[in-house]
This record gives structure tokens, C-alpha cells and sequence, in this order.
């Protein structure tokens, strides 16, 4: 046998390459030793792996032996040798069944079956072949091995050494595992409400300022590399997705991410930014809107139809996306919401410049309440505050090209007008501006007119007033000033809800003062846009030029008074403010109604000082009024006296009559009874008569004098006077009487007269009378009734 063989051929001593069948074979035994084995069983699910102790070198650089024909799946191992098999690891494997094998020429491993079940892949990499072309990761496709089966084929063809872009699919392989190492990995799933991102491994470098890989056709969602790569597919992030389903997808060449689908729910928006794509043009902020990409979800459409790279105009709707979010980054925003009695004012973030003295942009048609960004950007939308307003209701903006502000609608009530200032419109004309808004007496009617109060379609203080209503301004061109033109009052009190406090003055004799005041105005609707243009607002009116024209008004008024005559005459004071008011708010278009002067307060001292005086004032008046009271009560008195004594005056008047009767009688008797003797009745008659006479004289003079000493007491004394006298005449009657005990049973006297110890019990009887004072009045009157009676 030659040097370096293991088994012999033919006639060659030394174990046989050739083996004996079943059967009944006769050897010499002194030439042949024969042994017997099993036969090799292949099970299913096995297959058997080869390896040769005997043959040819393995060329240099080849792991696997070569395929040889005609050794019958090697148990003609003397056909192996002659055919030039080689020594080493066999390429070939054993299928199931019973083989005849040498195991002296081959060693014979089993190994299962590759089993890829459902929902599986198989990874392969070939441990021998053709070195991979430099830049490549994955072994180029060849084809007739069979699913890798076919080890010869493989090699034969070009088969690379490394890892292979071919993948199994499920199914049982009898694949060499000493030639390819097969692993398993899960089928790639995309669930409902998924997608897949998908980023190549290997492939074309994507063109310089691109992000995103061309899409290329013929590789069934990924799942043949070997199309990928032929048909120039690049490396890194693929434009295209992964819907939901299941993929057989290399996991070593395409790494797969899955991620939810976009879901915009109702009442909101999609704001999409495209990461790749052509530059956004210079001065623009948002990328212009192209066809065809189906709401982002084809985004190699979007990239062939010219998209740009950057916050896209087009948003999503409400509903489910399946985007590319490696592609295009979504931002959920909510829908613009405008409430009831709401307004929406929109700012434009992208659009032409605004002409330089415009403050809000012209408005243009077309946009769908600025739903619509590419038609507002084709009709030359101004960037900028927007003159149309949302009305409410839900509106699908997108808030890169639109900011939405909410505000109030502007309400006019019953008893107000609305005076708009309008920031748009033409340019007031040079006559407008030089009007110079004056009210003055004597100022023309062209003058009478408030600069800047303009006929509409003028930028300024429109003369139209806007009636009872809801308007939806924009606030932003239209300001609108709420003026009530029903009477308003204004208090200056110590009330807590009240907005200004008590006016406090000094008077001219340096008292302080408080007064409260109050003040009724009214805004005739015709002069309202004239008020507003003076003085702004209701609130200004009040705060710059009411209130400080009232408290300057009464601070001059209550300096040229003392503070009692400020308040004694207050009406005057309300008369003169009220003049004052009415000119001056004049000139401001307002109506003064009244100024009414509702309390003044002087400082406690004075108030009391006043108090104090009117009383005593009361007090005398009151003194005199008692007095006279007691003066007719006197004569009443007397009166009711006089008429107590009416049936003695009428019983003398009868008595007079009866006696001039009987004179009469007498005389006619006296006459018939003798002439003598009438000399003598005469005489008697006339004596009589001059006795009587002064008799009644004299009671006559005596009452009279009597009467007059009572009238001088009473001038003289007073009338508490007299009655203290008459107590005493009183009481000195009692006494005489005896009926006042004035002497006591035992009398301890010290020094001084019986008088004195009289009079000390008189003042004790009568506290408060001057008693010797008195006494004197009494002496005094006493002696001139006697001179009056004498």
C-alpha cells in the first residue's frame, strides 16, 4: 500500500477500501481477515454527516472535501479513492436509509434534520466558499443548492463564504451542518394598529443629502434580500413600511422596528415634519404642499414628487395612519375649539411679508377658514394677524402655519353703542386730520368734528356707532368701546362699594370738610365716537377728567365760605357745581344730568358748638313763649273773673232799677203827700245821693289803684314775684286767723329780735324768696296806693 495511505486497494495489503455485501463469500483465511459490522442506519428526521480518513489532500484554502461521483453515497470506498475523494470533511450528506459503509475509510456522524417551523426563518452562514467582495456584509445569492441542501451546487456555483442573504423558510433541510450554520429566528409580525420601520443592513450608499433609501421594486416587503441587493436597493433607513402581517425578513440584513400606527382621534390634528426631502425654499417656514403621497403613508411618493424636508403645510385628518414615522416625525395637536360668544383670531406664522404700515393682513378667499394652508400660501396669504375671524364651531388648523388666539365677541347691550376704532382701511385724508376736534362756544361745525373720527372705510374712529348686537370683531383691527348712553352715576361717599371716597375741602375759616357727592352723566349715542376720541373711554372719563374736575370744583367752591355757610347753603353750592360740570363735560361731549350734593359733614367740635347755640336759642324763644303764655292765661283769668261776677252786676243793675223805681214812686208820693216837705226829701234825697256818690267813688278809686299797683308789681317784679307776694298775703292771712302755728309751745331764743326769728322761719317756708327785698316792695307799694287813695 503507498506510503500514507489508510486503506488499500485491489491487490494492496492492508485493510480494504472495498467491503463485502450480504451474501456467502469464501476467502482464503490465511490471506483475508474479515470482520463484520452493522450496517449505517439513517433514521428520518436524521441525516448522516461524512468524513474520510483516506484520500486525496483538500486543496489549500477549502475546508470540505470535493465531490467525487461513483462512490454509490460512499460505500464503494475503493471507487471514493480511485475517483480521487478526498480526505477530510465530506460536502455530501447521507439522506435516510441503510448504508454498507467502511468505517475504516469513513467516519459517520448523524445529525437531525433542520426543522424551520411556521413563523420561523432560517439564518444561514457558509463556513466554506468564495471570500465575500470587499464592502459587502451578506454572500451573494447562487442558485441550484437547494435551500442550502446542496452543498456541491453551492460551492460549484460560486457560493460564498459568511453569512448568506438567503433565508429558509419553513420546512425540513438536510443541510450539512459542518458546511452551513443554520439558526433560527422568529418570523417578523406586524400586528393590527402596527407598522414596520425597516433599515438595511447592506446595499447601495444612499445619494449625498438624503437621509432615507431609494424604494425598489421586485423584494416582496424585504423578504427577498437577494432582489434587494440586485435591484440597487441602498443601506439604512427604508423609505418604504411594513404593514401589518407576518414577513419572512432576514433579521441580519434588514433590522425591522415595529411601532404603532398613527391615530388622530376626533378633535384633533396631525402636524407632520418630514425629515428628508428637498430644502425648504429661503424665506418660507413651512414646505410646499405636493401630490400623492397619501396622507404621508406612501412616502416614496412623497420624496419623487418633490417633497421638502422639514414642518409640512398638509396635515392628518382625524384617523389611523400608517406612516413611515422614521420618515415623518407626527405631532398630535387638538382641533381649535371656538366656544360660544367666542371669537378666533389667527396669526399667520408663514405667508409674504406684510406691507410695512399694515398692521393686519388683506384678506383673501379660498382657504376654508384657514383649514386650507396650501390654498392661503397659492393666493399670496399675507404672514401676519389675519382680518377674518373663526366664528364658533371646530376648525382642522395647523398650528405651524396658524397660532389662534380666543376672544370675547363684542356685545352691545340694550342702552349702550359699540364706538369701533378701526386699524385698517385708507389712510385718513390731510382734511381729516387737521378737523381739530374742539367743542368749544363758538368753534365751527367743521370744528365741532373730533380729529380721527372718520366715515367708514377709514382707519380710525368710525362716525357709525354699532347698535344692540353681538359682533365678531377682530379685536386686533376692530377695537370696539362700550359706551352706555343711559344715565351713569358716580358716588363720592364712604360707602364701600362705591369708587371714589368722600370729598374732603377746607373752608375758608380753616374747617375741614366732607361732602358727598353725586354725579349723573349721559353719552348721547351721536356723540359717543366724539367722547372717545377726547378721552378714550367711560372708565378715563371718569378716572382723568370727572373726578378731578369735582374735586376741584368743591375744593373752590368751599374756600370761598366758611364751613357753617357752605352748609347753610348747600343748594347754592349744588347749583354752582352743577353749572360748572355741565360746561366743562361739555367740551368732552358729555351730558352733565345733575350734581347732587348728598351729605356734608362739618367737624364735630363746630357741629356741637352750633348744636349748643340753637339751643339756647330754642331755650329763649321757648322762655318767651311761656311767658306770653302766662300773660294770656292772667287775662283769662281775669276775663273768667269778670264773668264770675256777672249775676252780681246784673242783680245791681236790677237793683238800680228797682231803686229809681221806688224813687220815682217815692217822689210821686212825697209829691202828693205834702209840698212842705218836699224841699226837705229833696234835700235828704240829695244827700242821700252825694253819699252814695262818693262811696262809689270811692271803691271805684280804691279797685282802680289796686289794680294798677298789681299791673307795676308784675312790670316791675315779675310774675313768680307776684305770686310769691300773694303766698305771703296768703300765709300772713292764715296767720292772723290763726291757722298757721307760728309761735312754738317752748321758744329757746339767743340774740336778735322776735322779727328775726320770724323771718328765719319765713325763708325756710319760702327757699328761693328774697324775703327783706320783698318786705321793702311791699312798703313801698303800700305807701303809694295811700298817696294814690289820699
Amino acid at each position: 500500500m503507498p506510503q500514507g495511505r489508510v486503506v488499500a486497494l485491489g491487490d494492496e495489503v492492508g485493510i480494504q477500501a472495498r467491503t463485502l455485501g450480504p451474501g456467502l463469500h469464501f476467502l482464503i483465511p490465511f490471506i483475508y481477515k474479515a470482520a463484520k459490522s452493522v450496517f449505517t442506519e439513517i433514521l428520518e428526521n436524521e441525516i448522516g454527516l461524512i468524513e474520510s480518513v483516506d484520500g486525496t489532500s483538500i486543496p489549500t484554502g477549502n475546508i470540505f472535501a470535493a465531490v467525487v461521483p461513483g462512490h454509490n453515497s460512499f460505500q464503494d470506498g475503493e471507487a471514493f479513492i480511485k475517483n480521487g475523494g478526498q480526505k477530510g470533511p465530506q460536502i455530501e450528506v447521507l439522506p435516510p436509509g441503510k448504508y454498507r459503509i467502511n468505517p475504516y475509510l469513513f467516519k459517520l456522524t448523524k445529525g437531525n434534520v433542520t426543522e424551520i417551523k411556521d413563523l420561523e426563518i432560517g439564518i444561514v452562514e457558509s463556513v466554506d466558499g468564495a471570500p465575500i467582495p470587499e464592502g459587502k456584509i451578506f454572500a451573494g445569492a447562487v442558485e441550484g443548492h437547494s435551500s442550502f441542501q446542496d452543498g456541491e451546487a453551492f460551492i460549484k456555483n460560486g457560493g460564498q463564504k459568511g453569512p448568506q442573504i438567503e433565508i429558509i423558510p419553513p420546512g425540513n433541510y438536510r443541510i450539512n451542518p459542518y458546511l452551513f450554520k443554520v439558526t433560527r429566528s422568529t418570523a417578523t409580525k406586524i400586528g393590527e394598529g402596527e407598522i414596520g420601520l425597516v433599515e438595511s443592513a447592506d446595499g447601495l450608499a444612499i445619494p449625498t443629502g438624503r437621509i432615507f433609501a431609494d424604494v425598489m421594486p421586485g423584494h416582496k416587503s424585504f423578504q427577498s434580500g437577494e432582489n434587494f441587493i440586485k435591484s440597487g436597493g441602498q443601506k439604512g433607513p427604508q423609505t418604504e413600511i411594513l404593514p401589518p402581517g407576518v414577513y419572512r425578513i432576514h433579521p441580519n440584513l434588514f433590522k425591522v422596528t415595529k411601532s404603532a400606527a398613527v391615530v388622530i382621534e376626533k378633535g384633533s390634528v396631525g402636524m407632520v415634519t418630514a425629515q428628508d426631502g428637498a430644502p425648504i425654499p429661503t424665506g418660507r417656514l413651512l414646505a410646499q404642499s405636493v401630490p400623492g403621497h397619501s396622507n404621508y403613508e406612501n412616502g416614496d411618493a412623497f420624496l419623487k414628487n418633490g417633497g421638502q424636508k422639514g414642518p409640512q403645510i398638509d396635515i392628518l385628518l382625524p384617523g389611523t395612519y400608517r406612516i413611515n414615522l422614521n420618515l415623518f416625525k407626527v405631532q398630535i395637536a387638538p382641533a381649535v375649539v371656538i366656544e360660544a360668544n367666542k371669537v378666533g383670531l389667527v396669526t399667520a406664522l408663514d405667508g409674504i411679508p406684510l406691507p410695512e404700515r399694515e398692521y393686519v393682513a388683506a384678506p383673501i378667499t379660498g382657504h376654508n377658514d384657514y383649514q386650507d394652508g396650501s390654498a392661503f400660501l397659492t393666493r399670496q396669504g399675507q404672514r401676519g394677524p389675519q382680518l377674518d375671524v373663526l366664528r364658533p364651531g371646530t376648525y382642522y388648523i395647523n398650528p405651524f402655519m396658524f397660532s389662534v388666539e380666543t376672544d370675547d365677541v363684542a356685545v352691545v347691550e340694550r342702552g349702550q353703542v359699540g364706538v369701533v376704532v378701526s386699524n385698517v382701511g385708507e389712510e385718513p385724508t390731510k382734511e381729516m386730520k387737521q378737523r381739530l376736534g374742539s367743542s368749544q362756544i363758538g368753534a365751527s361745525e367743521e370744528e365741532g368734528k373730533e380729529k380721527y373720527v372718520v366715515p367708514t372705510g377709514f382707519r380710525g374712529i368710525q362716525e357709525e356707532v354699532a347698535g344692540p348686537g353681538r359682533y365678531y370683531l377682530n379685536r386686533r383691527a376692530f377695537m370696539v368701546y362700550i359706551i352706555d348712553t343711559t344715565n351713569i352715576t358716580i358716588d363720592w361717599d364712604d360707602q364701600q362699594e362705591t369708587r371714589f371716597d368722600q370729598l374732603n375741602v377746607i373752608s375758608k375759616d380753616g374747617f375741614p370738610i366732607q361732602v358727598s357727592v353725586k354725579v349723573v352723566i349721559r353719552v348721547r349715542p351721536d356723540q359717543a365716537p366724539y367722547m372717545v376720541a377726547k378721552v378714550g373711554s367711560i372708565d378715563n372719563l371718569i378716572q382723568h377728567v370727572i373726578h378731578p374736575m369735582i374735586d376741584s370744583s368743591f375744593r373752590n367752591q368751599a374756600s370761598t365760605a366758611s364751613a357753617m355757610n357752605f352748609l347753610q347753603s348747600r343748594s347754592e353750592e349744588q347749583v354752582k357745581a352743577e353749572t360748572r360740570a355741565r360746561a366743562d363735560l361739555e367740551k368732552y361731549h358729555v351730558e352733565c344730568v345733575s350734581v347732587l350734593i348728598c351729605q356734608i359733614r362739618l367737624p364735630e367740635e363746630l357741629m356741637q358748638t352750633q348744636t349748643k347755640r340753637i339751643i339756647a336759642e330754642q331755650q329763649q324763644e321757648m322762655y318767651k313763649m311761656e311767658q306770653k303764655s302766662q300773660t294770656e292765661r292772667t287775662e283769662m283769668e281775669k276775663m273768667r273773673a269778670t264773668a264770675d261776677q256777672q249775676p252780681v252786676l246784673v242783680a245791681s243793675e236790677i237793683a238800680v232799677k228797682v231803686a229809681t223805681q221806688k224813687k220815682t214812686e217815692m217822689i210821686t208820693l212825697a209829691e202828693g203827700t205834702a209840698e212842705a216837705k218836699a224841699l226837705e226829701g229833696a234835700g235828704e234825697g240829695k244827700r242821700l245821693k252825694a253819699i252814695g256818690d262818693g262811696e262809689a267813688s270811692k271803691i271805684a278809686a280804691i279797685g282802680e289803684a289796686t289794680a294798677q299797683a298789681y299791673t307795676r308789681q308784675q312790670e316791675a317784679l315779675g310774675e313768680n314775684a307776684v305770686k310769691q307776694i300773694k303766698i305771703v298775703e296768703l300765709i300772713a292771712a292764715a296767720i292772723e286767723r290763726g291757722s298757721i302755728k307760728i309761735v312754738p309751745d317752748v321758744l329757746v331764743a339767743g340774740s336778735g329780735t322776735a322779727a328775726d326769728g320770724l323771718m328765719g322761719m319765713l325763708t325756710k317756708l319760702l327757699p328761693g324768696v328774697e324775703l327783706p327785698a320783698l318786705l321793702k316792695n311791699l312798703h313801698k307799694n303800700h305807701d303809694d296806693t295811700a298817696v294814690s287813695a289820699g
